[in-house]
């Protein structure tokens, strides 16, 4: 149960949230030695690879109960609940069906212990299906799970794992399409449930005086924008309502509806609460561990420590208009085609001509500099449906703008597109501002994903590209390139993260640079067949990177966004983490030098590698151990 409080400060110094009460002390650790705290220097273990479940060097079950007993009863031993749609004792037909009819809807993956809702990265194992065939196995799913309520179990979790030599990972909602949130063999720390909230009044900071808000990392978007509505005020949030309101999102940027006018998540913050690989559980700001507060913000997420809860700035309350608009190409007569369609409303088109509709999609990417210098942000998606048939829908958001000023802004775009012969009309009563927070939510009503395979490659276009038509007209002939030839999704989100955006201190984050100059952040996505062999998953990756490859030419050094990038991106220390992954490295090498902490692609990363029996690249199903020099 969350708690709201309202305190009135001089220094955050004196704040803790309730469960952050509870730590873990050495008189916990003397009856089992297993959860001590680190001594003297850390150094790698002497084995090559992590322990791993059946081995001489993994627990044996009194130790995982003495484990169990340090943390209160919190160790989960679950499987993944599609083990109902498998012959089996587990099997059950009505729960298989609630899984593939119900639980899409309701939060119920966003709410499982295992569960990410991008499966091909722990092995694509154990799908649910009606008359399912095969064996549910385990796949990458972790082996335990502690479900963490307080700062101790975080602790003790920690110091087990590297006491232990166990595989550690940490996992909130599972919205984690690269393989962060899941390994083999692993010991998992589960923050959902660290979703406490508190409203800091007086609060002070540096340049910063006025309204803070506290919360834990398990904390959802939905449930911050309820902490908004009921106080009337702005906190920044993330587009996805079911997403954790920090944690990993926060931890490599996070971008939403305000990412023009106030920068990205990572830009908010003024202070953060971690638990480091040595177990200790410490405060990071401007004034104490700057080396943690500069590399948890944006440099991304689990390989430093384990946030348990972060103090943000707040604004005064903001509102949103939006508009829509949508284009679709060669209808096609499949009606399950069609669906994914554009709405057949007033601002949508159709067109029969293929390069009449990349025509209209030009020049509609060509506007969206101008929404981000606007301090708007969009959210498109393009869809190729075969046969030279697409699909596009847009929705424009601009911050604190009246109904009048929206129009202006836009005209322009209508203008261009009646000159090219499309004679779009603005749809005025969508132009009215609402609260960005909008009404109180429930637990259902969200909405999450369902599970998936998809896979995302991802590339921040910057403001250089629209500089002149001649290199926008290059840099959009590679975008369209990538749908036409691979068939590709893709959807693109106009953001601006300036460094004016970010204002103090996000200018001191660790956030990609390449952000900072961006206005289009692009994500093509495809889907990654659970039947697909290995090879079949290396001949793909290698022939998306092909494609890629001229989108990425023609904008050099310019990255990807590590939340909605792939784990096979090429040079992925630079495209993901850019200048700043040398000092990034220091601070993973000082802060860890155990190795507890570990994800793929994430800082230091490239020392470690998952081996799994059949070589499927990128799957976290496998044993993970150093790379023999």
């Amino acid at each position: 149960m969350r708690k709201l409080c309202f305190l009135f400060l001089a220094s955050a110094a004196q704040a803790a949230l309730e469960f952050e009460s509870v730590l873990l002390t050495t008189e916990h650790t003397k009856g089992f030695r297993a959860v001590e705290f680190a001594k003297g220097e850390g150094r790698l273990p002497k084995a090559r690879c992590k322990a791993w479940p059946g081995s001489n060097d993994w627990p044996s079950d009194f130790e995982w109960r003495l484990f169990n007993a340090t943390l209160d009863g919190a160790l989960l031993k679950p499987t993944t609940p599609s083990i109902a749609c498998y012959r089996g004792p587990d099997f059950n037909a009505a729960t298989c069906s609630y899984l593939l009819n119900n639980a899409t809807n309701n939060g119920f993956w966003i709410d499982d212990p295992v569960t990410v809702l991008t499966q091909w990265t722990q092995g694509g194992t154990c799908m649910p299906a009606l008359n399912a065939t095969g064996t549910c196995t385990h796949g990458g799913f972790p082996h335990f799970v502690v479900n963490a309520t307080t700062v101790k179990h975080v602790q003790a979790a920690v110091n087990y794992a590297r006491n232990k030599n166990i595989r550690l990972i940490i996992k909130n909602t599972g919205h984690d399409f690269g393989g962060r949130s899941v390994g083999a063999g692993s010991l998992s720390i589960w923050t959902h449930n660290l979703n406490a909230f508190e409203l800091l009044k007086g609060y002070k900071k540096g340049s910063y005086s006025g309204t803070a808000a506290h919360f834990g990392s398990g904390l959802l978007n939905w449930q911050l924008f309820n902490e908004m509505f009921r106080n009337n005020l702005t906190i920044v949030g993330g587009g996805q309502r079911t997403i954790g309101a920090n944690g990993g999102w926060m931890a490599s940027g996070g971008h939403g509806h305000l990412t023009s006018l106030y920068g990205l998540a990572a830009d908010q913050v003024l202070e953060l609460r971690v638990v480091t690989a040595d177990g200790r559980y410490l405060v990071a700001d401007e004034e104490q561990n700057t080396d943690l507060f500069y590399a948890l913000r944006g440099g991304g997420g689990s390989t430093y420590g384990v946030v348990t809860s972060v103090i943000v700035k707040t604004y005064p309350p903001v509102t949103l208009i939006s508009s829509s608009l949508g284009i679709a190409c060669n209808p096609p007569p499949d009606t399950n085609a069609r669906a994914r369609y554009a709405p057949l409303d007033s601002n949508t088109k159709f067109v029969n001509n293929t390069d009449r509709f990349w025509n209209a999609i030009s020049i509609y990417f060509r506007f969206k500099r101008s929404i981000v210098l606007a301090g708007g942000t969009d959210w498109d998606y393009l869809y190729p449906l075969g046969n030279n048939s697409y699909s596009f829908r847009t929705r424009i958001t601009f911050p604190n703008t009246s109904a009048t000023a929206a129009e202006a802004l836009l005209k322009p775009l209508y203008d261009n597109l009646l000159r090219a012969g499309f004679n779009f009309t603005l749809n005025r009563t969508e132009l009215v501002p609402v609260p960005y927070f909008g009404t109180a939510l429930t637990p259902s009503s969200p909405g999450s994903n369902g599970l998936q395979n998809t896979r995302y490659r991802s590339r921040l276009i910057p403001h250089d590209n629209f500089a002149t038509d001649a290199i926008f007209n290059r840099t959009f002939a590679a975008m369209r390139s990538i749908t036409e030839q691979g068939g590709l999704t893709l959807h693109g989100l106009s953001i601006g993260p300036s460094a004016k955006a970010a204002g103090y201190p996000g200018t001191t984050a660790a956030v990609n640079p390449a952000l900072r100059e961006n206005v289009l952040h692009l994500c093509y996505m495809t889907t990654q067949p659970s039947s697909f062999t290995a090879q079949q998953a290396r001949d793909e990756e290698a022939h998306v990177n092909k494609l890629l490859k001229p989108l990425r030419d023609i904008t050099p050094g310019a990255g990807s966004y590590m939340n909605e990038g792939d784990p096979g991106e090429p040079d992925w220390q630079w495209s993901f983490y850019g200048a700043h992954y040398r000092s990034l490295l220091r601070v993973k090498r000082r802060r860890d030098p155990w190795g507890v902490f570990w994800a793929p692609t994430t800082v230091g990363s490239e020392g470690w590698e998952v081996v799994t029996l059949d070589g499927y690249p990128r799957s976290q199903n496998g044993r993970l151990c150093r790379v023999e020099q």
